[in-house]
């Protein structure tokens, strides 16, 4: 995968992020960039709910999106 297809898949799933979890920041989305697994903190903080129920929607928003998840 060369750069500029990282950037599009990376593009799409910014779209999703922020069709799911509306109140997450571009400064929040720039910070996932590099770093998956800082989403469900993100969500944790911005919608203050528990650190369980966060990453149980981080995992139900990868089986969704497996096709986009895999390029990221």
């Amino acid at each position: 995968m060369n750069k500029d297809q990282a950037a599009g898949g990376w593009k799409e799933i910014k779209g999703k992020i922020k069709q799911q979890w509306g109140k997450l920041t571009d400064d929040d989305l720039t910070v996932l960039e590099g770093s998956a697994d800082e989403l469900s903190g993100r969500i944790q903080k911005r919608y203050g709910i528990a650190k369980e129920e966060a990453e149980k929607q981080v995992k139900t928003f990868r089986d969704t999106n497996s096709d986009l998840i895999t390029r990221w």
